[in-house]
């Protein structure tokens, strides 16, 4: 199987020596990205499996092709789901989706995109604390050794704001302060489209 450039047809495109590069953006049946963060890519031999497949949609194409003795096709750059999967309303309880739901911040300082973020009970478990999402926030490991065990009536040290269980929708909306490092132009209608206008 051959990659090419429909612009020139001519030379290796970089895309045959990265074969992960040039992912499908992937959404669902309502063209919505399946989700924001990660944002929800799929490689481009996965995409066009599922094009055979039936699967999917083509809904905008890279000006790049791949092709064998056979056919020749344009690799698809956003794709849609053609059954619509139901999201869930309230995501799963993990570290990753506390850090998200807090945006990557400590909640005791505020500062951003530690690469030391932990996580910690605003009241701890040797107080009776649980370990759920209206007693865990995101904390830096300085915030998190200064709290240590203590309560946070007795150091003064509450985070900046209450934890809570957030819901899909709004760990969709806090990805989107995250996009990943490349963006292709194709994508841009479909990731921003439904946020919230400003008044």
């Amino acid at each position: 199987m051959n990659i090419g450039s429909s612009a020139t047809g001519e030379g290796v495109n970089p895309i045959a020596r990265h074969p992960n590069a040039h992912p499908a953006l992937v959404l669902n049946a309502d063209y919505r990205p399946l989700s924001y963060y990660p944002l929800s890519l799929w490689a481009w031999q996965d995409a066009v499996k599922a094009i055979f497949s039936e699967r999917v949609n083509i809904v905008a194409e890279y000006d790049m092709h791949v092709s064998c003795p056979s056919f020749k096709m344009k690799l698809p750059s956003v794709i849609s789901l053609k059954t619509y999967i139901q999201p869930n309303k309230y995501p799963a309880f993990t570290r990753f989706n506390v850090f998200l739901r807090d945006e990557f911040k400590c909640q005791y300082c505020g500062k951003e995109g530690n690469k030391d973020l932990t996580f910690d009970h605003v009241i701890p478990r040797n107080l009776g604390g649980q370990t759920t999402w209206q007693n865990i926030v995101a904390a830096c490991s300085p915030c998190n050794f200064k709290k240590g065990g203590a309560h946070p009536k007795q150091i003064n040290m509450w985070p900046n704001q209450t934890p809570y269980e957030p819901t899909v929708y709004e760990l969709h909306n806090n990805g989107r302060k995250f996009p990943p490092n490349f963006l292709h132009e194709s994508w841009m209608d479909y990731l921003y489209w439904d946020a919230e206008l400003q008044p």
